[in-house]
């Protein structure tokens, strides 16, 4: 999609959070009303018709988008947190990062199997924490998983895409 105005927007800080790290930083497009509403435009043309009924939102900047089109789409909205965050019952899923590793939860009672979900962040870089939240949702056998971010890094040799192994549709808004 690359749509100009989001890209003219999108902020890039060079040696962030560490040396040789480029960072997209997405807070420059939440911050402008017809960013948001360009990506959120898009992102209901994308799900419309998918039949979408829970949008899992990845702590935590994944939150923001993915509230604004359940409500635009009329589904529900789940929270991917770090652990103990989530006041009920969870299931987990830990996963390695380039630094160790780290774990993700939702509530037990979050999915049904008759739900069809969508899983959204703001970035896919190495895929690794949304490897680590599809294969939480999966654990609900819900009856489609579907995949969203807003920015796809591809141009610093990363290739998180590739995590998948084509288990999950994967949309992004911008590819950089």
């Amino acid at each position: 999609m690359n749509n100009k105005i989001l890209l003219e927007n999108l902020r890039c800080i060079q040696d962030f959070p560490v040396k040789g790290i480029n960072f997209r930083d997405v807070t420059t497009l939440f911050k402008n009303s017809e960013c948001l509403k360009i990506m959120l435009d898009e992102l209901y043309e994308i799900y419309k018709d998918k039949g979408i009924t829970k949008i899992v939102g990845i702590e935590s900047r994944g939150f923001v988008m993915a509230s604004a089109l359940a409500v635009k789409l009329g589904a529900g909205i789940v929270l991917c947190r770090k652990p103990g965050k989530l006041p009920a019952e969870t299931v987990q899923e830990s996963y390695e990062k380039e630094y160790g590793t780290d774990t993700i939860e939702i509530h037990k009672d979050a999915i049904e199997e008759n739900d069809v979900v969508l899983l959204h962040d703001d970035l896919l870089a190495t895929g690794g924490t949304m490897k680590a939240a599809y294969n939480l949702v999966n654990k609900f056998n819900p009856k489609k998983i579907y995949t969203n971010f807003i920015i796809e890094i591809t141009d610093e040799g990363l290739h998180g895409r590739d995590v998948f192994a084509n288990e999950t549709e994967i949309t992004t808004l911008i590819k950089v």
